[in-house]
């Protein structure tokens, strides 16, 4: 009974710490998905920086206290897998959107994203954001042009005089 109790106690510490440690938790319901299914789920995650657990609600409830989670307590009713991300969280949402999409098994209830809780929908619409760095790049692509579109007109008058003096010079060098 004693061996019982630590192997839970150890669970909640690895949950507590994986709660702690991810940027983001995705709670899925995993019934009917062939165990095959699950296993590609947690391959295609780990390539995105994630990682799938499914655990005891009742555990995962006491690492969420613990962790400072609460709001993922309300999406823990029936099997549920839990989706870590330690990357770019909506690179995760995506991962999940994508296999749910193509296979039609994962529905996914929520999840918390900066200690907030998000809903199955907000999940989807983080899913459908773009990667980061293209995110970045338009960021940067914005703040680039009117600077570009500035250096251009006020380079305008120094080119107009510049075309003009070789106007002149030109005129000059045709009379003589």
């Amino acid at each position: 009974m004693r061996h019982v109790k630590e192997d839970k106690v150890k669970a909640v510490d690895e949950l507590r710490e994986t709660l702690q440690t991810a940027k983001a938790v995705f709670v899925a319901d995993y019934r009917g998905i062939p165990v095959g299914r699950l296993t590609e789920l947690r391959r295609r995650l780990r390539a995105a920086d994630g990682r799938l657990k499914v655990a005891k609600n009742t555990l995962t409830r006491i690492a969420a206290k613990e962790a400072g989670v609460e709001a993922l307590i309300s999406l823990l009713e029936g099997p549920v897998a839990l989706a870590f991300s330690f990357g770019e969280p909506a690179t995760t949402a995506k991962v999940l959107n994508e296999f749910n999409r193509e296979f039609k098994l994962l529905e996914i209830k929520g999840g918390v994203l900066d200690g907030r809780l998000i809903s199955s929908n907000q999940v989807k619409v983080l899913a459908d954001l773009p990667p980061f760095e293209v995110l970045m790049a338009r960021a940067i692509g914005g703040m680039k042009g009117p600077l570009y579109g500035l250096a251009n007109v006020l380079s305008g008058p120094l080119r107009n005089l510049i075309c003009v003096l070789e106007a002149v010079r030109e005129k000059q060098a045709a009379a003589s």
